[in-house]
């Protein structure tokens, strides 16, 4: 049995990562490099950076960070940002990062996926999306752009048809964030995870309302999420990720410590 990840998610803004709640009124929370290695030593398993406002902004993310952060901790990371094409991915994996993740750019070409898993294995290649729970239709849509509140969007797609064809494509893994849940701390959304869980056999990590340390464990045992991501509640100190570790293994979730 794979041991289950506890990944920080960092969302970058002019360099700084920042945090909001559902995809708005974002603060400043400190410096890129300094979070990195306070992870990497607290037991994180993996890190994940997002550059919110890269494909609004139809620009790759700032590279000058990336290497910065391969130097400075021993642990896998993924990027996330702007990267539409081949050559930006191979730049960025020539940085240091491990992994990237692609979110608008697939929902605009969605054979980029399998491309960028052709060119550099499906392990490498992440797709995040960014679900929403549209009560006039009663089911949950995949939205695109949501680093600006102001011109994000629904895409054409219901969440899990996009699941079910991105691991056709060749997705080594995918990342919901559902934006419902998005930094109010009330819990990951159970069951939508469970509905994906059951139409997914690549790796599924949960993102969007971790705010104790049992929505974790409702995560990993009931939705049976190979990974559990979240901000918040570790960029403030709420929960200290080795304590929670040991939690997590006190109630039968197999995890690194």
């Amino acid at each position: 049995m794979l041991a289950k990840r506890i990944i920080p998610c960092l969302d970058i803004f002019n360099g700084k990562i920042i945090k909001g709640k559902r995809f708005s009124n974002h603060n400043d929370i400190g410096n890129i490099v300094d979070y990195s290695k306070y992870y990497a030593s607290s037991g994180a398993d993996e890190l994940v950076f997002y550059d919110i406002t890269a494909s609004v902004e139809d620009r790759l993310i700032d590279k000058r960070w990336i290497s910065k952060v391969a130097e400075s901790i021993n642990i896998p990371f993924c990027v996330a940002g702007g990267i539409r094409n081949v050559s930006q991915a191979k730049e960025v994996f020539s940085l240091g990062a491990d992994k990237i993740s692609v979110n608008t750019p697939a929902l605009s070409d969605p054979f980029f996926i399998s491309r960028l898993a052709d060119i550099f294995g499906s392990q490498c290649v992440v797709v995040g999306i960014d679900s929403w729970f549209n009560k006039s239709i009663n089911t949950y849509q995949v939205r695109s752009y949501t680093g600006n509140q102001y011109v994000s969007n629904y895409a054409s797609w219901h969440t899990i048809a996009w699941v079910e064809t991105i691991q056709k494509l060749g997705a080594g893994e995918v990342v919901i964030n559902v934006i419902n849940q998005d930094g109010i701390k009330k819990g990951y959304d159970i069951k939508h995870l469970t509905d994906i869980r059951n139409c997914c056999s690549m790796p599924l990590i949960a993102s969007g309302g971790a705010g104790n340390r049992h929505h974790f464990i409702s995560a990993l045992k009931e939705s049976k999420v190979d990974g559990v991501l979240a901000a918040s509640v570790f960029h403030r100190n709420t929960i200290d990720i080795s304590s929670l570790k040991k939690f997590l293994l006190s109630k039968g979730v197999e995890v690194r410590l």
